[in-house]
């Protein structure tokens, strides 16, 4: 179909479920730091237990093709290392990348390991680049690397890298953490392209690939079928004169000031203020003396979220958390039969992995009952406008829009504004089933 990079997903070669000795005759041998000088189809004699490497090689030679792709590597190690395993050798889940002459012309080391008791850590974070003809400088990193500081933000902050290759074997984890709404979110938030493959393996809830740009997306996510899929796309290159929202975020901090004193409805391209001396926005009813219920507590994703019901056809919203707020304005024209909520979390994260999130989310819940919220929903009809927005403390927000089925919906507008991060949708494409900020404060995992 003449693509000029393909990308293979993590563990796609050798599966799952290994310990360290099992997955030992699998494992590659591959130098550290050869990228570049090495043609593996070329000179398939110059290392030992190579033959995945010289597979993968030919396959990019022969097609004239780059191809990443994804596979464990060993490496003998002195017992003078004090990184150095008992069994004397480093065994890492690895990043390939070859060029169209089938050079190896990248490798890196995955660095935020999930439970994978057959990996080592490698001692420092690689940062892992490759040139390519058609696109410039392409970064690439493995899955769970994906919500940390290492080496993910800081290879693309560094390098000012604006394609990114992502092999994942990815779980999704709805409301926040599907596949492909972090995926999206990510690249939005960069300003980059991603070329995201996840494994196909429903049974783990594995699934959720795409070619993502920040303002378009070919995706394929299907928990129904066993096969997979071939996504192939163009794209636009982003060239690095593009600043990202990230960029523009902090400067945007360092000159922001409260110029409001009223907390308004208006649309928020007007303005975006509020007083917390003042009374707060959403507690009192249309008729101005019923108040609304209290805020409750349910769990989502393993974080004790505090939440306010989302009722009626419009209305405006505020629920806190430690420092942080989160406001509402909706509306909706047709009432449905679904109960939908405003949370939000600011905290540690400690449930399968350590991460401090500050998250501000408006979800559907399960059923009716409170109890429900927070829990995995694929499917919803109700079409809300909304403007969602909040006091964040980190720069780092990823803007997550999923609706029915899981596919992806963009925002109207998003950005900072009177130091507050908001996102606005005038009309989701189908049923909303998240519209949240999520956001990460590295320096507090």
């Amino acid at each position: 179909q003449g693509a000029q990079i393909i990308v293979f997903p993590e563990d796609g070669i050798h599966g799952f479920n290994f310990t360290r000795t099992s997955i030992y005759p699998y494992l590659d041998f591959l130098p550290h730091s050869h990228s570049g000088e090495w043609n593996p189809c070329r000179e398939p004699h110059l290392f030992n237990d190579t033959e995945v490497i010289q597979r993968l090689s030919c396959m990019a030679l022969k097609n004239k093709i780059f191809l990443v792709a994804n596979f464990g590597i060993k490496q003998p190690c002195e017992h003078s290392d004090p990184h150095c395993p008992p069994d004397g050798r480093f065994q890492f889940n690895t990043n390939v990348a070859f060029d169209s002459d089938g050079m190896l012309v990248a490798t890196y080391r995955k660095y935020n390991l999930y439970f994978e008791y057959a990996f080592d850590t490698p001692p420092e974070p690689d940062y892992e680049l490759f040139d390519t003809p058609f696109a410039g400088k392409f970064g690439m990193f493995t899955c769970f690397d994906i919500l940390f500081f290492e080496p993910a933000v800081n290879l693309i902050r560094q390098y000012n890298l604006k394609q990114i290759v992502y092999p994942t074997a990815w779980m999704n984890q709805l409301p926040l953490l599907s596949a492909v709404e972090f995926q999206q979110a990510f690249a939005t938030a960069f300003n980059v392209n991603i070329l995201a493959a996840n494994i196909h393996h429903p049974t783990l809830g594995m699934t959720g690939s795409g070619i993502y740009t920040p303002v378009k997306s070919f995706i394929y996510h299907n928990m129904e079928s066993y096969g997979g899929k071939l996504i192939v796309a163009e794209i636009p290159v982003i060239t690095t004169g593009q600043e990202t929202n990230l960029e523009s975020n902090e400067r945007f901090g360092e000159n922001l000031h409260d110029s409001c004193r009223t907390f308004t409805s208006a649309s928020l391209d007007d303005q975006v203020c509020f007083n917390e001396q003042e009374e707060t926005p959403g507690r009192v009813s249309e008729k101005g003396n019923a108040q609304l219920p209290p805020p409750f507590y349910a769990e989502m994703m393993y974080d004790n979220f505090t939440f306010v019901p989302v009722w009626g056809e419009k209305g405006e919203l505020q629920v806190c958390a430690n420092t942080l707020c989160c406001y509402l304005s909706y509306g909706r024209a047709v009432l449905t039969d679904e109960l939908y909520a405003l949370g939000v979390f600011d905290g540690l994260h400690t449930v399968h992995g350590t991460y401090y999130v500050q998250a501000c989310a408006l979800v559907k819940c399960g059923g009716l009952s409170f109890s429900t919220c927070g829990q995995e929903v694929t499917d919803a009809t109700a079409l809300i406008d909304f403007q969602l927005w909040a006091n964040m403390s980190t720069p780092y927000i990823f803007p997550l829009l999923l609706t029915s089925g899981v596919t992806l919906d963009f925002a109207d507008h998003m950005g900072w504004k009177n130091n507050h991060y908001f996102i606005s949708k005038n009309r989701t494409s189908s049923g909303l089933l998240t519209a949240a900020l999520y956001g990460r404060w590295y320096e507090k995992d």
